[in-house]
């Protein structure tokens, strides 16, 4: 077993959600302006691109509660790599108007929907059909859950997008006769959904390989938990810790941290780890290589869980009446060793961390997780000081779920904005002033790979965070426009990036994921 970090290895990256891009749309997608991020970050010296998760997003447009594991998000298809395509016409996407600093959901989902519907009318009658037969081997080689998941978007559109526990019982269950039954009377409506993955995945394929080719790699982001409201638990209740109502015995979250106070109570269902082990943790491994077709690194997120998770009893307030359950520890581990032949891994070790999972971590020489903002408590000995970094680290000025780091200093107590001066080297702290600082100091840091948000590079405040942990409105929003990417702030990152030892060089690259290949060219 080797780390995923050759000793001396240094490089750098930059955190950007998809959604984030610019594009005249109202969302980002996988179109042009994808590309031109590809070519900013690779002419800026940037090995890495992260990015949140990809699936389809459920409750409050969390990339965190998708819908599947498998699927993609369909609203990040580009509509004018449709329109390159021949399968849209531009007039299609004309006349519509969005914001261009955040995303309107509810206007881009009724966009993107009426799209969809008319690629889907091209294609049916005819346009383009040389590409039915990449459709159907896609549809072949994903099936395994592509057809519960084009069902399941079917019955959850018909329900006006109700949970599924709301469905008619012989569907929640999965009644054999009940569901031949919605297959046939929506067999449109499911073929549209599969030609949207098609469309996705087949754009998906053609950005890494954009990216490989200027040197660039990927790392994605791989919830621990998945949504109670999704195929996963619909079409696999056996792997989940579920009452004879299909509803979750417990449920997911922290114990109160940093965030909040009475704890996090996000409300996931706990898996059934023994009913997993027996089957070879073979869900578990489909799922890891869902994510690989799309990306060379995963960052695992909630690392800690593997260790062990906060159950919380089902219908609890709040998530302080939890308490810790082990979860698979090294016997997954070594499954996935064993069928993938690498530990493609960052590992996300944040939070309560205890001794045993800093020794499930270490075990497999995963690289851990560091973030700037977390150290300024006033101990020496803080592990996300620089001076404790070691070398098989990621170090970040924050992650989606901080503040910006100016919106953080500027919403710091006076004492502890003298503890980050005093770090600094700095008599007073100007707050425009302070995310280049960290930035440099991430840069500086002895860790690996150093990755800083977008809205650190570009000095964003708090308008611009992404995620507010507890809070269920307004997250997940933010965007840049094209007027934002100065060519001056690359300039600068390039020059960091050089200075520190960071810039790109295939000759020093890590070993990544083995290749998985997308049926959907």
């Amino acid at each position: 077993m080797s780390a995923l970090f050759p000793p001396e290895y240094r490089a750098a990256g930059v955190l950007l959600h998809v959604t984030s891009l610019p594009s005249r749309y109202g969302i980002g997608d996988l179109g042009p302006a994808a590309f031109r991020w590809i070519d900013r970050l690779s002419d800026s010296g940037q090995s890495w691109w992260q990015a949140l998760p990809l699936g389809p997003t459920g409750y409050a447009n969390s990339p965190y509660q998708a819908l599947s594991s498998f699927a993609g998000n369909w609203l990040l298809i580009s509509p004018d790599a449709l329109i390159e395509d021949g399968l849209l016409r531009a007039t299609d996407c004309a006349g519509y108007s969005f914001p261009t600093d955040f995303v309107d959901y509810e206007a881009v989902l009724a966009f993107k929907r009426r799209l969809l519907e008319t690629t889907w009318y091209n294609f049916h009658r005819g346009v383009r059909a040389d590409l039915r037969t990449a459709y159907e081997r896609f549809c072949d080689s994903q099936a395994h859950w592509l057809d519960d998941y084009a069902l399941f978007r079917a019955l959850k559109t018909k329900h006006n997008g109700a949970y599924y526990l709301d469905w008619p019982r012989d569907l929640v269950r999965r009644v054999p006769a009940a569901m031949a039954q919605a297959r046939r009377d929506m067999e449109t409506e499911i073929e549209q959904v599969r030609f949207a993955q098609f469309l996705l995945f087949r754009q998906g394929g053609h950005l890494r390989q954009y990216a490989r080719a200027k040197g660039l790699r990927l790392i994605g982001d791989l919830p621990f938990f998945v949504s109670p409201d999704s195929t996963d638990v619909w079409a696999n209740p056996e792997l989940f810790l579920l009452d004879e109502q299909h509803r979750p015995r417990f449920v997911a979250g922290v114990p109160p941290d940093y965030f909040s106070s009475q704890g996090q109570l996000w409300g996931n269902p706990i898996y059934n780890w023994d009913a997993l082990s027996r089957t070879g943790y073979r869900w578990c491994l489909d799922r890891l290589r869902a994510l690989l077709t799309h990306v060379d690194i995963i960052r695992l997120d909630h690392f800690r869980a593997f260790a062990a998770a906060w159950h919380i009893p089902a219908g609890a307030p709040t998530a302080e009446s939890g308490n810790w359950s082990p979860g698979p520890g090294a016997d997954f581990f070594e499954a996935v060793e064993r069928e993938l032949g690498t530990l493609p891994f960052i590992a996300e070790d944040l939070g309560m961390i205890t001794p045993d999972v800093t020794a499930l971590r270490d075990r497999y020489q995963l690289p851990g997780t560091r973030v700037l903002q977390f150290g300024f408590d006033g101990d020496s000995a803080n592990p996300h000081l620089p001076q404790n970094h070691v070398h098989n680290t990621v170090v970040y000025t924050g992650t989606h779920d901080n503040n910006t780091t100016r919106g953080w200093f500027e919403a710091l107590p006076p004492g502890q904005r003298q503890v980050v001066c005093n770090y600094l080297g700095r008599s007073s702290g100007e707050s425009s002033e302070v995310a280049q600082a960290l930035v440099q100091l991430a840069w500086s840091s002895p860790a690996a790979l150093a990755i800083a948000p977008l809205q650190d590079l570009l000095n964003l405040g708090a308008e611009a965070r992404m995620n507010v942990p507890g809070r269920t409105e307004g997250n997940w929003r933010w965007r840049c426009t094209e007027a934002m990417l100065a060519p001056s702030t690359f300039e600068r990152l390039s020059g960091l990036t050089r200075a520190s030892n960071r810039s790109s060089d295939a000759r020093s690259a890590p070993e990544a994921s083995k290749s998985f290949a997308i049926e959907a060219r």
